[in-house]
């Protein structure tokens, strides 16, 4: 990885244990018991989430949907590993980002359960928001 972001400071941004960049930046204030779960979760929560080229967040899933929005600079591509105990060894790519026309989306749903990674498309940082519903909660989180 080269230079860091000028908007890791701009946004307040503190190193994200699946890697990158993060901030949350909002969560419901009532809270709710979702089904399979312990304890109270917000009904959805916000994050900033920002990847330089070079980063990659690890695989993962959550139990909630995941819904990934793009903001600014290059393109991320986002890989769905499906649902089994281990990511798929071919997973789905889709592509984040401005270029609608030429396949790029500015939004995409990642339903719950489904396992996930990132990593930049291209030579500038990636910058998304990623909200959960029902909120995130880290005893909700699976990694590997």
């Amino acid at each position: 990885m080269g230079d860091i972001s000028p908007l890791v400071q701009h946004l307040g941004l503190e190193p994200h244990a699946e890697g990158g960049w993060f901030r949350q930046t909002w969560q419901t204030g009532p809270q709710a018991v979702p089904d399979k779960r312990r304890g109270l979760r917000p009904y959805a929560t916000g994050i900033y989430y920002l990847l330089h080229p070079g980063e990659t967040s690890r695989w993962h899933r959550v139990r909630s949907d995941e819904l990934w929005l793009w903001h600014r600079g290059g393109p991320l591509t986002l890989y769905l590993g499906g649902t089994a105990t281990t990511p798929d060894e071919r997973p789905t790519a889709a592509m984040l980002g401005p270029d609608i026309e030429n396949g790029q989306q500015p939004q995409l749903l990642v339903p719950a359960e489904v396992w996930q990674t990132a990593t930049p498309a291209g030579h500038e940082p990636a910058l998304v928001s990623c909200v959960v519903a029902p909120g995130f909660h880290p005893h909700d989180l699976d990694t590997l």
